[in-house]
């Protein structure tokens, strides 16, 4: 089975301009997801899609490989399905899986691309799955940056916001608060499919592509990591995750 990682990335952020390349610990953020993405054994390969010369430059500049894409594009898995075709076109071979991994996931391991990817090889009624992990502070599952997912009993996603879900208003504490990790393993022909379809109100709404999906009444198979994952929205959020990697052990092999 053909299986690839691309990792959707550009400079312009409203909320944190130039994100990719910012630094942690030397390295630009983009380059730690990169190279974590490639420890990987079940990708064939990983490519970074970028609309931006400086993000290819700096990629290749590490023996990575990127694609260049429309400027144009205001959703990631636009940019990543742009991707896959030039990618296709130029390998002369058929992706069957592709892995959107977010530029902005800088503790991304092998491990957490492994388990995202393993319901779409062990199931072929699964046509997108994502990753999870709890929210660990009240604070966090009050934070607009950080997408919270609510799920059923089979670990299907019910909704994701922006929002506090579920609700602690009626005085419930222990309430499972659990945030999406943007690892998202997508069939070929179903990414397509997707990026085919109208934005829907919810994912307008919450600003949150996956409710397109499940506006439409697809299924989205959810995983739970145990791994500590912290996305970088702004740039507080890059000084917090450069503390937590300096303890990190997969850095060793590749610094």
């Amino acid at each position: 089975m053909n299986i690839i990682g691309i990792i959707p990335a550009r400079l312009a952020s409203s909320r944190f301009p130039n994100k990719p390349l910012a630094k942690i610990l030397g390295i630009p953020m983009i380059g730690h997801v990169y190279l974590r993405s490639k420890m990987c054994k079940e990708l064939m390969d990983v490519y970074v899609a970028t609309c931006d010369n400086e993000i290819k430059a700096y990629i290749e500049s590490i023996g990575g490989k990127a694609v260049m894409t429309s400027d144009k594009h205001e959703r990631a898995s636009d940019r990543t399905a742009e991707a896959l075709l030039k990618i296709e076109k130029e390998t002369n071979n058929k992706i069957d899986i592709v892995v959107m991994i977010q530029g902005d996931e800088p503790m991304v391991t092998p491990e957490m691309i492994t388990d995202a990817v393993a319901p779409l090889t062990h199931d072929d009624s699964i046509k997108v799955s994502n990753l999870m992990a709890d929210i660990k502070t009240k604070e966090d599952h009050e934070d607009p940056n950080e997408v919270k997912v609510v799920v059923d009993k089979n670990n299907f996603a019910l909704y994701f916001s922006r929002e506090p879900i579920p609700s602690r208003k009626k005085g419930i504490e222990n309430v499972p608060m659990l945030k999406q990790v943007c690892i998202i393993p997508f069939r070929r022909d179903f990414l397509l499919e997707y990026n085919k379809m109208e934005q829907t109100p919810l994912e307008i709404i919450e600003s949150i592509d996956m409710n397109r999906i499940l506006e439409n009444g697809i299924k989205i198979k959810m995983i739970k990591v145990e791994f500590d994952t912290y996305s970088v929205d702004t740039p507080g959020d890059l000084v917090f995750a450069e503390e937590a990697m300096k303890s990190d052990l997969l850095i060793k092999e590749y610094i």
